[in-house]
C-alpha cells in the first residue's frame, strides 16, 4: 500500500475525521485530503509528527505494508515495557469482575507514592480516540512490575492467536476508588 492509502486506513482506526486530523496537524483539511489522495506529501517534520500522533512508525506510514499485518501474515502487535497497541480491527474485550471493555492499546501507569497496602501499577486500556485523545479505562490493579509485564505478555499472546476476550488473570483485587487498598 502507499502513503496515501496507508494514512487513510491508519486515519479510519482512529476514528478521525479528516478535519479532526487536519486540527491536530495544524494544516487544512485539504492538505490532508491531498495526502490521502496522493496527489501531495507532508514536510519531513509534519511527516514525523503525524507518524507520532497515529501512533505508528513511518516505515509502516510510508511503506508498501499494510498498518494491519506484518511479514508473516499475523497480526502486528507492538509490545514493549510501557503497553501494547494492537491494530484497531483486532482490539481484545477485557474482562475483570464487573467490567467489559473494548481495547486496542494498553498502557502501563505507576501509582505515585503507594503505601505497603496499595497497588503500584494501573492497567489503562484505551478503547478509542478522539480530537481531545485517548478515551481511557483503567482495567485492573497490580501489585508488582512482574506482575503486569505478564499480563500484557498474556494479552499479546491471546490476540495474536485471535481470542476476541480476555479475562485479567495477574491483578490483585481492590477495595476503593480514590486510594484503593489490596484486599487479601
Amino acid at each position: 500500500m502507499s502513503f496515501a492509502e496507508n494514512l487513510k486506513i491508519l486515519r479510519k482506526e482512529k476514528y478521525l475525521s479528516q478535519e479532526q486530523l487536519a486540527e491536530i496537524m495544524g494544516v487544512s483539511r485539504q492538505a490532508v485530503s491531498k495526502w490521502e489522495q496522493g496527489s501531495g506529501y507532508p514536510e519531513t517534520e509534519k511527516l514525523i509528527d503525524l507518524a507520532k500522533k497515529l501512533d505508528v512508525s513511518l516505515d509502516v506510514l510510508l511503506l508498501d505494508k499494510s498498518p494491519a499485518v506484518n511479514d508473516k501474515n499475523e497480526t502486528a502487535v507492538a509490545l514493549s515495557e510501557k503497553g501494547l497497541t494492537v491494530p484497531a480491527e483486532s482490539a481484545i474485550y477485557i474482562q475483570n469482575e464487573d467490567i467489559l471493555v473494548r481495547c486496542y492499546k494498553f498502557s502501563v501507569m505507576p501509582v505515585l507514592l503507594p503505601t505497603k497496602r496499595e497497588p503500584k501499577f494501573v492497567l489503562a486500556g484505551v478503547n478509542s480516540t478522539g480530537l481531545l485523545g485517548d478515551n481511557i479505562t483503567e482495567l485492573g490493579w497490580y501489585k508488582e512490575k512482574e506482575d503486569i509485564q505478564k499480563e500484557i505478555a498474556t494479552i499479546a499472546e491471546a490476540v495474536k492467536s485471535g481470542k476476541r476476550t480476555y479475562q485479567l488473570q495477574y491483578n490483585c483485587k481492590v477495595k476503593g476508588v480514590i486510594n484503593p487498598k489490596i484486599v487479601e
